[in-house]
């Protein structure tokens, strides 16, 4: 009897985490989909994954060793991403995916490297924090790291 208890104890676990799987993948899609729409300098595929009221900042040291967080107007930014030259290549390698989800809240950090021209630029960690609205998954908060020692390839 023991033995039937803890076996559907792990059924019940394995099935709530196989019903949690699809809305992981959800998330990674649009994270997967921003960078996509990011080196093809699409702006308005940008603008459709991100709540209007989005938020985007960056978090750095100064030369002083004091911690900076800046915050970037998510339509800055766009103009900004639009107007990188045709020779300008760059590329955002994404190493990985944490997901962590609570209903219709979820966070998603991606450790990154930087490449600018074919050359490694920097790296970091992206965090990505998503809500759910009308069966949609929006980006409300994009903070990030950019750290120039220390990269590996």
């Amino acid at each position: 009897m023991k033995h039937l208890q803890i076996f559907i104890l792990l059924l019940l676990s394995t099935s709530g985490f196989a019903q949690n799987q699809p809305e992981d993948d959800k998330v990674k899609k649009v994270v997967t989909d921003f960078f996509e729409a990011f080196h093809q300098q699409d702006s308005l595929a940008l603008r459709e994954l991100a709540h209007p009221n989005v938020i985007m900042q960056s978090v750095s040291t100064n030369p002083a060793g004091e911690t900076k967080v800046v915050t970037v107007d998510y339509g800055n930014f766009l103009k900004s991403i639009v107007s990188i030259p045709a020779s300008t290549k760059f590329e955002e390698k994404l190493h990985s995916f944490d997901v962590t989800m609570n209903g219709s809240l979820a966070t998603i950090v991606t450790p990154f490297s930087f490449y600018l021209n074919g050359n490694l630029s920097h790296c970091g960690v992206n965090s990505f924090t998503m809500v759910k609205e009308a069966e949609e998954w929006k980006i409300v908060h994009i903070i990030d790291t950019r750290i120039k020692e220390g990269c590996k390839e």
